[in-house]
């Protein structure tokens, strides 16, 4: 019996449970199968991820610290909403931080790890080119985290993970333009060039547009 099947568990086991729970209802919402806005049936997420309420909720919690989830009392929890307002700041915010990690990893960078991001970003591509956006949006978020790791900046690295927490479904959201996707492949085959030529201020540049790009494409949406 998988530990998922198990109806009753002590706290520390439900902890333990709510890691992968939790990340399976990350992965739900940024790919929109769970929308901005709707209330999270526990009795039917139990029934679908086949878990109890202990370990649940306490992954519910962990997505509410994230700003994935809104715990509302006595109403239960909801998917969180973003205003236009919030989304264009946050990926103003996102593009500066990412400018910066770009930057920095074109000081930093081995050979090896430029290796490394230049075989997921040829998996991206195919993944790109049989229109499977899940994958790709998997491969892509390894890019950049592997990126902002090369910048060798530990709190640039934690700033930039807890806000990309919060807007990867508008991330995932942006490429189901057809163009803008095309746009955005094109967008990591050059940051792979500008990261061998180790061209800072040109990666940042690069980063920085990108991520503009994802925020029009999101607000668009929005509109």
């Amino acid at each position: 019996m998988s530990p998922l099947d198990t109806l009753l568990d002590p706290l520390p086991e439900a902890r333990t449970l709510a890691s992968p729970i939790a990340g399976r209802l990350r992965e739900l919402i940024i790919e929109g199968e769970l929308k901005p806005g709707q209330r999270l049936n526990e009795r039917l997420l139990c029934e679908q991820l086949r878990v109890s309420r202990t370990p649940l909720r306490e992954a519910l919690r962990r997505l509410a610290h994230d700003g994935l989830v809104t715990l509302v009392p006595n109403h239960g929890a909801f998917v969180s909403e973003m205003s236009k307002q919030s989304v264009h700041e946050s990926f103003e915010i996102m593009g500066a931080l990412e400018a910066l990690a770009g930057e920095l990893a074109c000081r930093f960078i081995t050979d090896t790890e430029v290796a490394e991001i230049e075989a997921l970003t040829f998996e991206m591509m195919a993944c790109h080119a049989r229109r499977d956006l899940p994958e790709y949006y998997r491969l892509n978020r390894a890019i950049h985290d592997r990126i902002a790791t090369a910048g060798r900046n530990a709190l640039l690295d934690e700033l930039s993970h807890k806000l990309n927490l919060r807007i990867q479904n508008l991330r995932f959201r942006s490429n189901l333009d057809s163009q803008k996707w095309d746009h955005a492949v094109r967008d990591h085959q050059r940051m792979v060039e500008l990261l061998k030529a180790r061209d800072g201020p040109a990666l940042s540049a690069l980063m920085r547009e990108h991520l503009k790009q994802k925020a029009d494409a999101v607000l668009a949406m929005i509109e």
